[in-house]
This record gives C-alpha cells, sequence and structure tokens, in this order.
C-alpha cells in the first residue's frame, strides 16, 4: 500500500509471520529507474519473502526495473494495475490499464524475458462501465498469454469516475463469486483474492475456491491478526508468542535506524493499530503519536508506550 508498507513496516510484519509474502508499496518504474534506490528499494534480509510492486506501462521500463529489483534480490515482481488514485491514473498505470489488456500483457512478456522471478499482476474485476465478466476474463486470458505466473484480483470493481481513492476501497460493492469463477475457468493457473478480508477464519473459507489471499489493511490495522497465519496456514509456530515479544525483537532495529539517521515516528506510525480494543491501547497510540515525533526520540519512547499495555514490560533504557 501506497505509503504504508515500507521497509519499516515490513521488518515488523516478519517478526509476526516468517510465511506470509510481503509486498512493498506500490514504486513507480520511474522512481526505480532515476530514484534514490538505497531509500525506494532497499529492505532487509530478514524480509524474504517479499515482493516489490511496480507501477507503469511502458514495456521497457517494466523490463529494467524489473531487472533492477531482481539484482536487489526481491522474490517476485508484482505488476499494480488495480490502484484508482487521481495520481495514478495521470501516471497512466494502475486500475486504468485494465481498459488497456494487451498493453499491459506487452509489459508481463518484457518482464519475463527481462527476469527469472515470478512477475504476477493485481489487477480489479473491472472499470467504470466494463461488464465484468467480459473485462476480466479478457484481461485475465491476456495476463496469461504473456507469462504472467500468477493474477492477483481485488474483487471490487474500480469507479476511476466520480468516486475518491477511499471510496473504491469501499463503495463498490464485493464480488467474491466473480473471482471464484474465473478460478474454476482457469483450472490450475494460481489465482489470489484481495479486498475487504479482515480475519484469518474469513481467508481459510475462501482458499477453499482460490489459491491464495492477500491481506492489506487488516493486517496494518490490526497487526496481531497476522500472528495466526503461520500456526493456521502451515503447522508452524509464529515467531512471536504475543505482540510484546514482537517488540522487545523490534527494539534492536528501532536503534539500528536510529543510529543511521532514522527518526522514530518513521518506524512506530506502522505500530499505532496494535493492540486495538485492550485496555491502554488509547493511551499506548497516543503516546507514541505525541512523542515519537520530537526530535531526539528513541526506542525508549516505545518501551514507555508499551508500559500502558503491559506494565511488566522490562524497563531497560534503550537510549
Amino acid at each position: 500500500m501506497m505509503e504504508w508498507t515500507d521497509r519499516h513496516c515490513r521488518f515488523f510484519h516478519r517478526l509476526l509471520s516468517r510465511r506470509a509474502r510481503l509486498y512493498t508499496e506500490m514504486i513507480t518504474t520511474g522512481a526505480v529507474l532515476h530514484g534514490d534506490r538505497a531509500r525506494l528499494l532497499g529492505f532487509n534480509p530478514e524480509e524474504h519473502p517479499v515482493a516489490i510492486q511496480l507501477g507503469g506501462s511502458d514495456a521497457k521500463d517494466l523490463a529494467a526495473s524489473a531487472r533492477i529489483a531482481e539484482d536487489l534480490g526481491y522474490d517476485e515482481v508484482n505488476l499494480n494495475c488495480g490502484c484508482p488514485s487521481d495520481r495514478v491514473k495521470s501516471g497512466h498505470f494502475g486500475a486504468c490499464l485494465m481498459a488497456e489488456p494487451a498493453r499491459v500483457a506487452d509489459g508481463v512478456s518484457a518482464m519475463k524475458a527481462a527476469v527469472r522471478i515470478p512477475v504476477t499482476v493485481k489487477c480489479r474485476i473491472g472499470i467504470d462501465d466494463q461488464d465484468e465478466e467480459e473485462a476480466l476474463d479478457t484481461f485475465a486470458n491476456a495476463m496469461i498469454a504473456a507469462g504472467s505466473d500468477a493474477l492477483v484480483v481485488h474483487a471490487r470493481k474500480a469507479w476511476l469516475q466520480g468516486l475518491s481513492p477511499r471510496e473504491n476501497r469501499e463503495v463498490p460493492p464485493l464480488n467474491y463469486d466473480r473471482v471464484f469463477r474465473l478460478k474454476k475457468r482457469l483450472g490450475d493457473y494460481p489465482v489470489i483474492l484481495n479486498g475487504g478480508i479482515a480475519s484469518l477464519a474469513t481467508a481459510k473459507e475462501h482458499l477453499a475456491s482460490v489459491d491464495g489471499v492477500m491481506l492489506g489493511r487488516a493486517a496494518y490495522d490490526s497487526p496481531e491478526l497476522l500472528l495466526g497465519v503461520d500456526p493456521e496456514f502451515f503447522g508452524e509456530a509464529a515467531p512471536a508468542a504475543n505482540l510484546e515479544e514482537a517488540f522487545e525483537k523490534l527494539i534492536p532495529y528501532i536503534e539500528r535506524e536510529l543510529s543511521k539517521g532514522e527518526r522514530l515516528h518513521d518506524i512506530t506510525k506502522h505500530l499505532l493499530g496494535a493492540f486495538r480494543g485492550k485496555p491502554g491501547a488509547r493511551a499506548y497510540r497516543r503516546h507514541l503519536a505525541t512523542e515519537a515525533v520530537k526530535p531526539g526520540a528513541n526506542a525508549w519512547v516505545l518501551r514507555e508506550a508499551l508500559a500502558f499495555i503491559s506494565p511488566e514490560m522490562p524497563a531497560q533504557s534503550a537510549a
């Protein structure tokens, strides 16, 4: 998710699940080719498996960006054809590309020829006045013919005229059955479901009809959910017994990043959804939101915030 799932967020999420595949925020091919690659594309080895999500429509630029991503060690390249924001539309990438499956297919073919890692595509079930049956089938057929390794489908239309990006996440009705029909038609070709999935129980139900489930805002807003991924789906223990233990493992990372000049708030902003609904959660969030932005804020701020949840948290200085 743009401006959300950066490397700090992904490192934190990896402390909650070893097996979930993590995705970067969408990064444009222009940024990959001409921007600050260390800042935009850098990631920690602990994040594997991690996929880079690209935004773009020029086949040559997509191929060059995919090669850079592979050289940097990413495990997958995912092309975003589902984001409905005005900025994305004006840059000719994102959901508007569902109207141009041939153009997207050219980009996928170019990336497949350029790299050995999987190349996947994320899309909607259609845009604007498109017929959902015809549009999704046409788009999926083009991606398969181009060599795409999987299709991630957000089970909503995107309305590029008349709805804001936030409204596009909530107003168009979810149509999981349309994605299930696509999977049934495509047989062994991998189809991953996305959109409105708020619990692991619901995800497990959907896995009876599709090959995978992608969680976005649910995992970000309630990260504790990720602690159940490895036990529930892979038969393995989670990396941490609870959020408090995960935070203890996160503190050395925070100290290391602060020593490099990073700001505490840029890390702890991804932790605000933790402990939602638990006693002390509001005070925890308020403390992080007000104290982590102050000059010189360090990992001790997180320990102080955690004390509102677990008074027994070790009171060791992280300065």
